[in-house]
């Protein structure tokens, strides 16, 4: 498993009030071996026609998909409670002191997308200190942030950075600080994309070593120590649906009777697709004969390692497999598998056949192709959606060392959405790429002029293509080539909206004396300030 137990006192405090009884016909059948084996699977046939994008806009740019998620309102949310908390703390300033909030100016809509951005380029250009960002020396120099905003105005509007009001907030709640934050993105990744048929859910760590109740320890995990996420993809695209912080008994599951926390966390995060034919894929932390034969009765089908002593699994032979056997058995509707590679590997299946196929591999030992239970292969295949989530953000993530568990986690979040905007976003460039594009393009729609004690953000140019009138030409003749004359388009060498491609033209615009494709680069390069 990719995650440790959580905390024994955490089943203990379950609310025996708010659980939720499984119904009585979720009876696990007696186990025996199979051979020939086919499970019955979901009663609904999953419909793909529905799935993806919902209401997807015709040529989206990197900024609208972003804004899907990170929305005007919610920023201008932010906004509010980041002047109200800036006032709070000038109130709680000693008379006669002055600092940096004494040259607080109340902060807009634009310049926290401009903020926003700066954290973003950080996550690009990675420096050990904030303020090397600022350095004047020629040798560490980065002039472009002093553009976007002076040093100590950065600086101030991240001290000051809130989103919530102190004084009406639920202070039992552990994630007061964060709620309206966290509530607003899932539910903005819920309804602008609807998944496929293949779900995963496992467990993410933000790394946190400060002092915080719910604090996790898995070892397992590259960071060891921080606050757990439960979050859920969709396999086919990676797209993350949904997010759950866990804060030990006060997270916020809905406990089903039965099936423990694990379980619950399960069908907390798949209530708004049951009954519709999904798959799930989970590891053993997980997995068990009941939640599966739960999953099975909503139309659901599940795959996952599983623990050889879980409740209700079947009893598998004691003597020792060797490298590449295989024991199969059924109850009728799921299929436990014990299978042994370099250890014994178990899986649980509602959805897989007692059958076992070519990896494309050859044992060189043995002379012979590799071959695995189909059971097997599938989670291979798709149980990572997670983890290459947390390995796409971990190159350009912008989070960063802080004294605030929240402002961490919001930065966490932020690369979340950025990350679901360039899924939407649906064009054949990488993820730097889209990450580029997108700063580009929210400094042009909100900067405004550098103000001497706030900071600001830099002046863009119109370039004479943007603005001018211009037409297509052949491209001249040379003595060489003659009619055959040819030069390489220069958007399609830009590569800056999708791939790279050396591609030649026969047309040009005369006015730029840049040769172009006739459609669409030609109109790309005079309409879009980033080609």
């Amino acid at each position: 498993s990719d995650s440790e137990e959580l905390p024994p006192n955490l089943v203990a405090i379950e609310n025996p009030e708010s659980e939720v009884p499984l119904s009585t016909d979720e009876f696990c059948g007696s186990w025996k071996a199979a051979s020939h084996f086919t499970p019955p699977g979901p009663a609904v046939c999953f419909d793909e026609s529905q799935s993806g994008v919902q209401r997807p806009l015709p040529f989206p740019t990197e900024a609208e998909c972003f804004k899907l998620f990170l929305t005007e309102e919610l920023v201008g949310n932010i906004v509010q409670e980041t002047n109200r908390y800036a006032l709070e703390l000038q109130e709680k300033r000693e008379p006669g002191v002055r600092g940096k909030l004494a040259k607080w100016v109340t902060t807009t809509i634009s310049e926290m997308y401009t903020f926003l951005v700066t954290v973003l380029l950080m996550g690009i250009v990675k420096k050990n200190s904030l303020r090397d960002y600022w350095s004047t020396d020629p040798m560490f120099a980065t002039p472009f942030f002093a553009t976007l905003f002076s040093q100590d105005r950065f600086l101030i509007l991240l001290r000051c950075l809130h989103f919530v009001n102190n004084a009406t907030a639920i202070l039992s709640d552990p994630l007061y600080k964060i709620r309206i934050v966290l509530i607003s993105l899932t539910s903005a990744f819920g309804r602008v994309f609807v998944p496929y048929k293949d779900l995963c859910i496992d467990e993410s760590l933000m790394l946190w070593k400060g002092r915080l109740a719910f604090r996790q320890y898995i070892p397992s995990k590259r960071h060891r120590f921080g606050v757990k996420f439960f979050v859920m993809c969709d396999v086919k695209t990676g797209f993350v649906q949904d997010i759950i912080v866990y804060t030990g008994s006060t997270t916020d599951i809905k406990h089903y009777e039965g099936l423990g926390v694990s379980g619950s966390v399960v069908m907390t995060m798949l209530a708004p697709h049951l009954g519709k034919g999904h798959t799930l894929y989970v590891d053993n932390w997980y997995s068990s004969p009941t939640l599966f034969q739960h999953l099975l009765s909503n139309s659901t089908g599940a795959c996952g390692t599983v623990r050889w002593n879980r409740k209700g699994m079947p009893a598998f032979g004691c003597r020792k497999m060797q490298r590449g056997e295989v024991e199969f058995q059924e109850n009728g509707q799921q299929l436990a598998v014990k299978w042994h590679d370099k250890r014994d590997v178990h899986v649980l299946s509602t959805v897989h056949a007692a059958t076992m196929s070519a990896t494309g591999k050859v044992d060189h030992l043995m002379g012979e192709r590799k071959i695995k239970p189909d059971c097997v292969l599938d989670y291979n295949l798709k149980m990572g959606a997670v983890d290459k989530a947390d390995m796409i953000n971990s190159f350009v993530e912008c989070t960063r060392k802080t004294t605030k568990w929240y402002k961490k986690t919001f930065f966490q979040l932020i690369d979340t959405a950025v990350l679901n905007g360039s899924i939407v976003h649906r064009k054949v460039i990488t993820y730097q790429k889209y990450r580029e594009n997108l700063m580009r393009e929210l400094l042009e729609e909100h900067h405004t002029p550098r103000r001497p004690s706030t900071g600001g953000r830099p002046a863009v140019d119109n370039p004479l293509r943007l603005t001018a009138r211009h037409f297509p030409c052949k491209v001249p003749q040379t003595a060489a080539q003659g009619s055959r004359t040819r030069r390489h388009c220069k958007v399609c060498l830009s590569g800056a909206r999708r791939s790279k491609q050396r591609k030649m033209t026969k047309y040009m615009c005369l006015a730029c004396d840049t040769p172009l494709c006739i459609s669409p680069c030609f109109e790309e390069y005079h309409m879009l300030k980033h080609y």
